[in-house]
C-alpha cells in the first residue's frame, strides 16, 4: 500500500502545476494617470507569457474614434505586450481595451485610460 500511495501523489490534482490567468501587473501609463508627454508605445506587463496572433488592443479618443497603433510586439520574455503609437497623440483622454491569450491558452481582457495634458 505505502507503494501505491507514493506512485498515487504525484499524479494527484494538487501536485499539478496550476495554470492561471495572464493578469495585467504594469502598465506604461498607470490606469487614469495624466502625461504631459505622449509616449512612443504603450507597454502592457502580465504575469505568463502570451501569444502574440491572439493578443492586441485598440485605442480611441474622447470621441469613440480609433487612433492607430502600430504593429505589436512582444517583449523577449513574452511577458508584455509593447504597442506602438502610429503618431503623437494630441491632449485628451484616451481609452485602450485590450485583449491577450495567455501561452497556456487562457483568455483575459481589460480596459485603461489616460490623459495627455494640454
Amino acid at each position: 500500500m505505502v507503494v501505491l500511495s507514493a506512485i498515487a501523489l504525484p499524479l494527484s490534482p494538487v501536485s499539478r502545476p496550476a495554470f492561471a490567468h495572464a493578469h495585467l501587473q504594469a502598465a506604461t501609463l498607470a490606469d487614469k494617470a495624466t502625461i504631459k508627454a505622449a509616449p512612443e508605445a504603450i507597454t502592457l506587463r502580465f504575469s505568463e507569457g502570451l501569444s502574440l496572433a491572439l493578443s492586441g488592443a485598440t485605442l480611441s479618443g474622447e470621441d469613440q474614434s480609433e487612433i492607430g497603433l502600430g504593429e505589436a510586439r512582444l517583449s523577449d520574455d513574452g511577458k508584455s505586450l509593447i504597442l506602438p503609437l502610429a503618431a503623437a497623440l494630441k491632449p485628451g483622454t484616451y481609452r485602450l481595451d485590450w485583449h491577450v491569450l495567455s501561452v497556456d491558452g487562457h483568455k483575459t481582457k481589460g480596459t485603461t485610460s489616460f490623459t495627455v495634458a494640454p
